[in-house]
């Protein structure tokens, strides 16, 4: 810290010089990331609503109304009329809850104290964070051929240590549905906590089916889901942190509460005490600004481009890893290394990202990527060819 201030306006240009380092999402060339540009609407609102914690939410009623306006908002969405949860920092918390939440209700009406958790190999990273946070194994279910759960190696490691099922709407590499019905019903006949990673997915999915788009169910209408992450910050055009953790029962936050008896509530299910209430505000006005028919705008655009993208690669020449079920797609040049492809792709001025399972370049169809954009990348991708 420097010993005496410093004028406003020779930091301001500091950190302009700093930003400058960061890349933009106008730019069209971040191509591998599942976040994007908040809505300027957002942004508007999240500035206000800086001041407030939802960490005390005696203090800040009006805006605990709005996070609980929200979670209902995201639970009728979802197909749960009475839904419980909170808006969190992504799905990595939110994920970490549903954990939480699971281990707690095993522990406490099953008596189970070492616990595993079945995950798919395509799981996002998040949930090993989860486990070792809070001493839990990973059980990992191999995938199928078409990348995703294998339901039969699923129930081959089911066990009596097993306190939670994983699986994902909207997987982190190929944006694939696994067959979440099907799980559903395992976990239902086991009574085994069930949660839905649809951090990618849960702000699309049910816009693009009531487009007519044949998508998997994935959601509460299901009798197994527990719990659902989604987020706000991604295809809902919140600004960043805006997670969301959706539960079926308050059993499941009752669970994980502990006294916090010097606050205006007594007791506290989140991870973190301070919480900014912010991102819910600006979630509850960018939901409401744009309401099912402007998010159902936004899907079918950003699913028209994947089309786009995937077509015109297959025209050049690259091999497609597979279709495209939401707004991702991943691509290997038949005769050069992945790595290899994103590095000339890197020299070019696109931010690409490269998945492993399996090894392929991985473009991620956001809302700041427009079909002039896909046109550069696409005559970039033909030169390299």
């Amino acid at each position: 810290m420097d010993d005496k201030p410093i004028d406003k306006q020779d930091i301001l240009n500091e950190l302009d010089e700093l930003h400058k380092l960061d890349h933009d999402y106008a730019d069209g060339r971040i191509l591998g990331s599942m976040c994007t540009e908040a809505h300027p609407f957002a942004k508007e609102v999240f500035c206000k609503f800086l001041d407030t914690n939802l960490g005390d939410p005696g203090l800040f009623k009006g805006t605990k109304q709005i996070e609980n306006k929200v979670i209902k908002s995201i639970g009728e969405l979802l197909s749960l009329d009475e839904a419980y949860g909170n808006i969190v920092t992504g799905g990595t918390e939110a994920n970490l809850m549903a954990m939480r939440a699971a281990r707690n209700h095993a522990r406490k009406y099953k008596g189970i104290v070492d616990g595993e958790i079945i995950i798919p190999e395509s799981a996002h990273f998040s949930f090993k964070k989860a486990a070792d946070m809070l001493n839990l194994k990973i059980v990992e279910a191999k995938i199928d051929e078409n990348y995703r759960i294998d339901v039969g190696a699923l129930k081959d490691v089911i066990s009596d240590k097993t306190v939670a099922i994983v699986a994902i709407a909207g997987t982190t590499e190929l944006g694939l549905i696994d067959p979440i019905e099907e799980i559903s019903k395992i976990a239902f006949e086991n009574n085994i906590y069930f949660h839905v990673d649809a951090a990618f997915g849960g702000f699309s999915i049910p816009f693009l089916k009531e487009e007519g788009y044949d998508l998997p169910v994935f959601d509460f209408s299901l009798e197994g889901v527990c719990s659902i992450t989604v987020d706000p910050h991604k295809m809902g055009l919140a600004p960043i942190p805006a997670g969301g953790i959706i539960f079926r029962y308050e059993e499941y936050l009752d669970v994980m509460a502990v006294d916090s008896p010097y606050l205006t509530v007594k007791t506290q299910s989140t991870i973190v005490g301070t919480r900014l209430g912010a991102s819910s505000a600006a979630t509850y006005a960018i939901m409401k600004y744009f309401g099912k028919e402007g998010y159902s705008k936004l899907a079918q655009n950003m699913m028209e481009n994947t089309k786009f993208f995937a077509e015109n690669l297959k025209k050049l020449g690259y091999e497609i890893i597979c279709e495209p079920e939401l707004n991702i797609v991943a691509f290997n040049h038949p005769d050069m290394e992945a790595n290899d492809l994103a590095k000339k792709l890197e020299d070019l001025g696109w931010k690409v990202s490269v998945a492993k399972c399996p090894v392929a370049i991985r473009v991620v169809l956001m809302n700041h990527i427009k079909k002039n954009h896909l046109e550069e990348l696409l005559k970039d991708l033909e030169d390299i060819y």
